[in-house]
């Protein structure tokens, strides 16, 4: 869940009857909402693309991407936390490439301007990439991030009991196809031996998770960070609580359009920003009151103590030098959820760009004073 979540949760409690069809209304205000801004952005790329100086050779997703990129390779990038990292750390003006920032985030939206072609690259969990290859947007992962501690827990309803995830039998869980919710929803059910037709599916947009326990229209959601606390805080003495699923959740990805990599230029940028990327999450790790009051209070509006139980609930970012783990982990993603929904089944390492692999661990070697394993010169750039 993006930290815009966080952000939202801090309107007022909802009413006890607040009904669902109010929930749609604003999900297809939303909707429209987001068209338009992405209307928006493919007319501005495509007055971008006509204005462009330097057309790049176009590479084989296969072959070696290039050191050198001209100075004016443009990107459209949606990672806004990441974009206050750079700016924060003071080195977002020192990127060799020029950044269209787009404050996009979440796979729906994600994925819906890939398929616009207004953006080039997107952070997401670990199931938005599997979602978008379901409905035929070819995309690859080119940086993988591995969260210290688990994510989500399970909120249950005021008055709902739930001791193990065994209890979710006959229950309404909350469940958002194409998010990282989704597939933790049918990775729970799995390892509790449970199907979908032991338990009832509501489909939600993730936002509305909390309003729908409030409401009662579901019994389980997904909830994380300051969402999850809060929810507590408010509904506990009426009988609302959470417990642990068990079941790994930790995974997220920096994805691309499969067709920027086919841009040498923007395949070499891309190639940069994985390091720069790296470094400023480290960064925000290695300076938590900068990132708190710089980001958490100032940009998003929460208080010290909420920022700083967001930061100390992540841990320390990890940064995989073999994908193996991941491939293995997201094939487990695609067949439960090939399985759950009818869609046909891929290999899972044909969406990871594995020319990539090993840049996020020497990004943050280099960063973290070690030795950079076998690509010092990408590693060895101004870092924040």
């Amino acid at each position: 869940m993006g930290v815009a979540d966080y952000a939202d949760s801090r309107t007022a409690k909802p009413p006890r009857s607040s009904p669902r069809t109010e929930v749609h209304l604003r999900t297809l205000i939303d909707r429209k909402r987001f068209l338009l801004v992405l209307a928006a952005l493919v007319a501005l790329a495509g007055c971008k693309r006509e204005g462009a100086a330097t057309a790049a050779p176009r590479l084989a997703l296969d072959a070696p991407i290039p050191d050198e990129l001209p100075r004016e390779t443009r990107l459209s990038i949606g990672d806004p936390t990441v974009q206050k990292q750079l700016k924060l750390s003071g080195v977002i003006d020192r990127l060799p490439f020029v950044v269209d920032w787009q404050n996009i985030s979440g796979g729906p939206a994600t994925i819906e301007a890939f398929r616009a072609g207004a953006l080039d690259a997107g952070a997401v969990g670990d199931t938005p990439p599997i979602h978008a290859t379901f409905t035929g947007v070819d995309v690859k992962i080119v940086a993988v991030y591995v969260r210290e501690k688990p994510i989500y827990e399970l909120a249950t309803a005021p008055g709902v009991r739930l001791s193990s995830i065994h209890d979710l039998r006959d229950k309404k869980i909350a469940y958002s196809p194409g998010q990282a919710q989704g597939a933790l929803v049918q990775r729970v059910l799995k390892a509790a031996r449970l199907s979908s037709q032991d338990v009832t599916l509501v489909q939600l947009g993730s936002g509305e998770f909390k309003e729908a326990l409030t409401s009662r229209q579901v019994d389980v959601a997904p909830l994380s960070g300051t969402i999850l606390r809060r929810y507590l805080n408010e509904y506990g003495a009426e009988g609302a609580s959470s417990i642990a699923h068990g079941v790994r959740d930790n995974l997220s990805f920096l994805h691309v359009r499969a067709a920027v990599l086919e841009d040498a230029h923007k395949a070499a940028a891309l190639r940069e920003y994985v390091t720069w990327r790296t470094r400023a999450q480290l960064w925000a790790h290695a300076h938590p009151d900068a990132w708190i009051e710089g980001y958490y209070v100032k940009d998003q509006g929460l208080t010290g103590s909420e920022g700083r139980f967001l930061v100390e609930s992540a841990g320390k970012p990890l940064y995989p030098a073999d994908w193996t783990e991941a491939i293995a982990l997201t094939q487990e993603t695609v067949d439960l959820l090939a399985e759950a929904s009818g869609q046909k089944r891929f290999e899972a390492r044909t969406i990871f760009d594995l020319r990539f692999q090993t840049i996020g661990a020497e990004a943050a070697s280099a960063a973290q004073g070690a030795a950079p394993t076998d690509r010092p010169a990408t590693a060895e750039r101004s870092t924040p």
